[in-house]
């Protein structure tokens, strides 16, 4: 049987089929694309170069309707070769032609799109001039053919699609042009309509978000309230990184709020730089929007905002004056101003915010930004003027406490009542002891400091830590390598002068003193005479450098104990200075006193209590930090208080108060007492009632810090 093979497919269906699939898949991209949520800049590159890739077409153009109803280019492909810039006439022409296809009746029986041959009308019988009128008709003016189309969503025609063709096709062929384009303008029509759905729903978003922000931001009339809410739901509606809210009348606002920020440092470099740029733009009054950037803006606000800027990191910004409009009348005349009405309104503060990461302000931007300034403006200046009211903390205060007077509380608020000018009455009239308080160190009352009484370095210690020494007991060693110098120059100058003065004084006095001649005898005379007052003097300086020596070695000026501690380590191999304070000496085993230091402000209150006391002294009750179980009581007596306050730790000017106490008691409760032990004392200065011997204190700073500048 003999088989017959298929024939191959001619090459031209193979194109065609190419074609076709290429067609598809340029189609199903747009499809894809038209779903995304992308611009309408983005939209109309990408959907143009594909549609002209599938028509193979050398160029094309997308007219817009804008908001005003006029066409405006919303992406082009090579218009310039149409040569329509150059000819005004063929534009004319050419925007008839679009806007004849835009305003096109869709629907049976109409005729949507148009395909227009190069130089001719908008059908094939029209004529390019109307002869009654003379104006241009719609035309194509261009060397190409022109393929339209309209892209529609549900509010109707939107855009003209307009491919750029090369001429000379088959009707066929331009009716498949103008069908591929319709086919794909409806895919546009479909992402105007998603993109419509989305704008509406954003405004129904922006709108609710614009509902809460400003209920919230005029719900109090709390200035600090407010600026938190501006800043953190004013971001919110703006979109922004960062707002910002500076308060203040005049040129002088500061930072009150930062969105996201319970708290704040408004010392840091950040808030310092933040205050004097929303301060500089204030001073100005005119708003300041940044994008990168300040050469057109005035020099205090552009070396402001540069700072600002270099320390942030901050891309773009706006710093926009908050303004007290209320009651303002832009068109009041001079004699309006004089009568108290208004022509500007105050600068209450700032609105600033941020972008961080971009510098592109997107879509609404300064829209929302405007509605949060305005909004501010109205809750910051209303809360202003409510906080500036006279005593308005004592208004609320009161305004409070009314439900304490309602018929069900009032029982109860008269019993409370009652109850607090009870306390207070009781706190003025009953008497109490009243004590104060201070702290105190224990110490022998034979204390001496050893001091040193020459220059040197420390060569060795005789002693140790809590060692018992007597008096005149060597207790340091020192050396000076000057002293020796000196000594031994001085002791050989001294043996010098002492031989030449035996010398001379043997040649006077001996055998052959007779044979001198009057004028030699004079001479030895006289040199033996200022030998002898040199020697004098020597023995007189050696004298003292001796003395000094002596004083190389450190005594005990009484019998006790080194109560120094780490006497070797502090001491061993160190230079000291004459008058230095090297050991301290202590006799532990004899009397024992309290050293309490008092504050200089309550020292009026103890020495006007020992005065009116009968034996002019005050009962001291002290505690010992070793023994917290038994309380021992001495007595202070007005030479027991310093002459003079010094400043010790916290307490500022204290003075010294010296007690004494029974030695015999303070041995039973201290057996092994330290010196410089810490103790609580309690000075009992009288009698007082309640409210002054608990608030001396308070009462004391009222009359010396307010009555007194009163």
């Amino acid at each position: 049987m003999t088989q017959f093979s298929q024939p191959a497919a001619a090459p031209d269906d193979d194109a065609v089929r190419r074609a076709k699939a290429e067609i598809q898949t340029i189609v199903r991209q747009i499809s894809e694309l038209s779903r995304q949520d992308i611009s309408p800049e983005r939209y109309y590159e990408e959907f143009l170069n594909k549609v002209v890739s599938a028509l193979a077409a050398p160029g094309g153009a997308i007219w817009t309707v804008s908001d005003t109803g006029q066409l405006q280019l919303g992406y082009q492909i090579n218009l310039r070769q149409t040569g329509l810039a150059e000819n005004p006439i063929a534009q004319e022409q050419h925007g008839r032609l679009v806007h004849r296809v835009l305003s096109a009746p869709v629907g049976p029986g109409f005729k949507e799109g148009a395909v227009v041959p190069p130089h001719s009308g908008f059908s094939a019988d029209d004529e390019l001039v109307d002869a009654a009128s003379g104006e241009h008709l719609p035309a194509n003016a261009t060397d190409f053919l022109l393929v339209l189309a309209p892209v529609h969503n549900d509010q109707g025609a939107q855009g003209v699609v307009e491919v750029f063709q090369r001429p000379g096709a088959r009707p066929q062929v331009q009716q498949g042009y103008l069908n591929f384009l319709l086919q794909v303008c409806e895919l546009a029509g479909d992402y105007l309509r998603g993109r419509r759905l989305a704008l509406l729903a954003d405004k129904q978003s922006l709108w609710e978000q614009l509902e809460s922000f400003t209920r919230l931001a005029h719900d109090r009339l709390d200035v600090r309230q407010s600026a938190y809410t501006i800043a953190n739901e004013g971001r919110r509606l703006i979109g922004a990184d960062r707002v910002t809210v500076a308060v203040g009348r005049g040129r002088k606002p500061k930072i009150e709020a930062i969105s996201g920020q319970d708290t704040f440092d408004t010392r840091s470099n950040v808030s310092t730089l933040l205050t004097k740029l929303a301060r500089a733009v204030a001073k100005t009054g005119e708003d300041v929007w940044y994008t990168g950037d300040t050469s057109k803006l005035a020099p205090q606000v552009e070396k402001a905002l540069d700072a600002y800027v270099d320390e942030s990191q901050t891309k773009a910004m706006a710093i926009l004056p908050l303004v007290d409009r209320r009651g303002v009348d832009p068109e009041a005349t001079e004699e309006d101003v004089r009568k108290g009405g208004r022509r500007e309104g105050d600068v209450i503060g700032a609105l600033i915010v941020e972008q961080m990461v971009d510098n592109r302000i997107a879509d609404g931007f300064t829209q929302r930004v405007d509605v949060v300034r305005s909004h501010s403006e109205t809750a910051l200046g209303n809360a202003l003027e409510h906080e500036g009211l006279f005593l308005m903390p004592l208004w609320k205060t009161l305004g409070k406490a009314t439900w304490m007077f309602r018929r069900h509380t009032l029982p109860k608020t008269v019993l409370v009542t009652g109850a607090i000018a009870g306390a207070i009455a009781a706190s003025l009239l009953v008497q109490k002891e009243f004590l104060l308080e201070g702290d105190g160190k224990l110490r022998p009352r034979d204390v001496a400091n050893v001091f040193a009484q020459i220059d040197g370095t420390v060569k060795s210690i005789d002693v140790t830590d809590e060692a018992q020494v007597e008096r005149g007991q060597a207790l340091v060693e020192l050396e000076s390598v000057d002293l020796e110098k000196d000594l031994t120059a001085t002791r050989g100058r001294l043996n010098t002068i002492d031989a030449e003065h035996a010398t001379i004084n043997r040649e006077i006095t001996g055998q052959r003193g007779d044979e001198l001649s009057p004028e030699e005898r004079a001479q030895k005379l006289g040199r033996r005479a200022s030998l002898y007052e040199e020697l004098i003097s020597l023995r007189a300086e050696l004298k003292l450098l001796e003395t000094k020596q002596q004083q190389l070695t450190v005594t005990s000026p009484l019998t006790g104990q080194v109560i120094t501690s780490r006497v070797e380590e502090r001491l061993m191999g160190r230079p000291v200075r004459r008058g230095q304070v090297l050991l301290e000496i202590a006799d532990p085993e004899g009397e024992w006193i309290l050293e309490v230091e008092m504050p200089e402000k309550r020292l009026g209150h103890i020495t006007k209590a020992i005065r009116e006391s009968p034996d002019k002294s005050l009962e001291v009750e002290f505690l010992l930090a070793t023994n917290t179980e038994q309380t021992l009581t001495g007595r202070l007596t007005e030479p027991g208080i310093a002459a003079s306050a010094e400043v010790r730790g916290d307490d500022g000017n204290t003075v010294l108060l010296t007690v004494e106490f029974d030695q015999k008691e303070f041995r039973e409760a201290a057996t092994d007492p330290k010196v410089g032990a810490e103790v609580k004392a309690r000075v009992h200065c009288g009698r007082a009632s309640l409210a002054y011997a608990y608030l001396h204190d308070l009462v004391d700073f009222v009359r010396s810090k307010i009555l007194f500048r009163l």
